[in-house]
Formats: C-alpha cells, sequence, structure tokens
C-alpha cells in the first residue's frame, strides 16, 4: 500500500453512487483510498479502503482532521437528496472545499449539464456560456463560481468533470428507474423524443476518468474537463438496451413495445408530490439536444478508454440482477 499522499485519496460520500465507483476505480489504480461513510461501507468496498466516519462538519472545521494521513485528492461524491437541493447542496460543497483546502488536496467535483440551461447547445465543452434556467442549474455554476473564486486566491486547487446522466453501478438512475424499469415485462420507456441526442456517462467510465485526471501533471488551480461518455440519440439508445436484453436471455418473445415519460401528468402529481415536481422542472434535458465534447479530456489523458456502448450496457443490466441464468455465457455473447 502506498503512502505517498499524492496517491491518497480522501472519497466524500463514498457510499453513495458515484463515490462509491470512485472508490473501487481509485484501489484498482493502486491508490490509497480514504472513504468517507455516514455508517458502515457498502456492500464491495474494496478491501483496502480505510473507512472513515467523522461527520462532514468535523472534517470541514479540522478537529476530525488529525485522524487523517496526509490527502494528495478529495473527490467530493455528496450528493443531498433530489427535492433537498436548494437546502444542502452549497453548505456541503463548501465543506468539502473547506476540507480540502485544510488538507492542501486537490478538490474533485462530478459536474453536470444544468449549469447550461434550456438554451444549451448541440455540442458542449469547457468553454461553452454558463447560463441557467433552473434552481438546480443556478445552484451548480453558484458552486462552480466559488470554487474558482477559491481558486483564484490561491486557497484551493480544484477540478470540475461535467458528464451527462449517470448508468452503470447500481441504482438510482434514469437508466434504471426510468428506462429499464418495465424491462422484464417487456417494455422499454425513454423519457424524451428518441430522435434528439442525449448525453450518458457510464459510471466506471466517468470515475476511471477522475483517476486519470488526478494522477496528471501540471494541472492549473481552477480546470473544467467535459467528459465524453456516449452521446447518442434516444432510439440508439435503446437499441442497445435491446441488444444486451437479448443477450442476457430477457428479450420478450413477442418484442419490445416502447412508452414515453408522462411529463403533463408530472406537472399535475407536482403540485403535491415534490419528487414529482423538481424532475418536472428539469424535463428540458430531454427536449434539448445535447453532446459532450471530449477533446481536452483526451489531450490531458490520452490514454482513457471509452467502454463501447453496448458492453456498458449489458454490464448495468447485469448489475441491476437481469440475466443471472445467463450471465456466463453472456459474457462472451457478442452483441
Amino acid at each position: 500500500m502506498t503512502t505517498d499522499s499524492s496517491r491518497t485519496v480522501l472519497v466524500l460520500g463514498a457510499n453513495g453512487r458515484f463515490g462509491f465507483t470512485a472508490a473501487q476505480a481509485f484501489a484498482s489504480a493502486g491508490w490509497r483510498v480514504l472513504a468517507h461513510v455516514r455508517r458502515d461501507a457498502a456492500a464491495g468496498m474494496p478491501a483496502s479502503a480505510e473507512l472513515v466516519r467523522a461527520p462532514l462538519a468535523a472534517l470541514a472545521d479540522g478537529t476530525a482532521l488529525p485522524l487523517l494521513p496526509p490527502v494528495g485528492v478529495v473527490v467530493h461524491a455528496v450528493n443531498p437528496i433530489y427535492t433537498r437541493w436548494e437546502e444542502e447542496a452549497l453548505p456541503s460543497a463548501h465543506a468539502g472545499m473547506d476540507v480540502a483546502e485544510r488538507l492542501g488536496a486537490r478538490f474533485m467535483l462530478p459536474g453536470n449539464v444544468y449549469n447550461h440551461g434550456a438554451a444549451m447547445p448541440a455540442t458542449i465543452d469547457e468553454t461553452t456560456p454558463q447560463r441557467p434556467t433552473s434552481a438546480k442549474g443556478r445552484i451548480r455554476v453558484a458552486l462552480e463560481d466559488e470554487l474558482a473564486r477559491r481558486a483564484a486566491a490561491g486557497r484551493l486547487r480544484a477540478t470540475v468533470i461535467t458528464a451527462g446522466d449517470f448508468f452503470g453501478a447500481g441504482r438510482g438512475s434514469w437508466f434504471d428507474q426510468v428506462v429499464v424499469r418495465s424491462l422484464a415485462r417487456g417494455k422499454l420507456v425513454y423519457p424524451g423524443d428518441p430522435g434528439l441526442v442525449h448525453a450518458w456517462a457510464y459510471l466506471p467510465d466517468l470515475a476511471r476518468a477522475f483517476v486519470a485526471v488526478a494522477a496528471s501533471r501540471d494541472a492549473a488551480p481552477f480546470e473544467r474537463f467535459t467528459f465524453p461518455g456516449h452521446s447518442v440519440t434516444g432510439d440508439a439508445f435503446l437499441a442497445s438496451v435491446e441488444r444486451a436484453a437479448g443477450a442476457l436471455g430477457v428479450a420478450p418473445a413477442r418484442g419490445w413495445r416502447h412508452g414515453r415519460m408522462p411529463w403533463p401528468l408530472l406537472r399535475i402529481v407536482g403540485l403535491f408530490v415534490p419528487l414529482w415536481r423538481e424532475l418536472a422542472t428539469m424535463s428540458y434535458l430531454w427536449r434539448v439536444p445535447h453532446g459532450l465534447d471530449g477533446r481536452a479530456l483526451a489531450r490531458r489523458c490520452p490514454g482513457l478508454a471509452t467502454t463501447p456502448l453496448d458492453a456498458a450496457v449489458l454490464a448495468s443490466l447485469v448489475d441491476l440482477g437481469f440475466g443471472h441464468a445467463q450471465r456466463q455465457g453472456a459474457a462472451a455473447a457478442p452483441i
């Protein structure tokens, strides 16, 4: 196990979906991983990971920092419940920044396209203007502006890697909660116009991008990257799901049925159900075509590989428990 601080990472929110995947990726790359969790580690946490159970506030104010070894990178994977962003997103992010400042570590943040609003262009890169049109987008812009201010003042070094909608590595995304939720019944539901391009990020690939950027040299005090992931039409994405399901032996004998997201209903029910209201405010993400440019990230990390879409979708379905009986044969099945 390395004791070099430049190869030691503290993952805040390590039991969350991205934090857990990041902990796995850093551990696989030989880093010393400090996994910040509120309780016990989730099943599958790397055996080498060292659990940090101190409250985030105790890390931020420094009272718990003597418990930690020197740290080179802090990955901020704390993600509030969707309906509590306005109350919790900025305070938790500021706490994470404070932790990184006190440790003298680089702060790394997974960004998203909320910053760019409903007028976002078809291709987003690091120079795309940030013009949010939602409360969540304005929160994200404020968060990144604070990072830039601290970096300009010499208080903090920071990296933001912006990605599309997560899929893979478990549950909690549009992929499992909407697209393939009724897969066992032969139905797929796409949230938007299937003819439009939408940005997706396979979580294990995104986590490996964090590792690659963290290990690279000559980083600027504050830098942004856009993670290309898979920017594809809904039709192409659903076709990949159908191929993967076929390879796993769970395709319907009578063919697939396709459904659409009932956005008008969500808006009505959202008057009474906070989560549905929050989802409805972000519906433009499924009406506005957008993809992410990965050229700057490729220049920084030229060896970074992307899992082919069909392989990523198949692995995601297996993670969700589909095709257990066929898993061994499906591993070698061409899709």
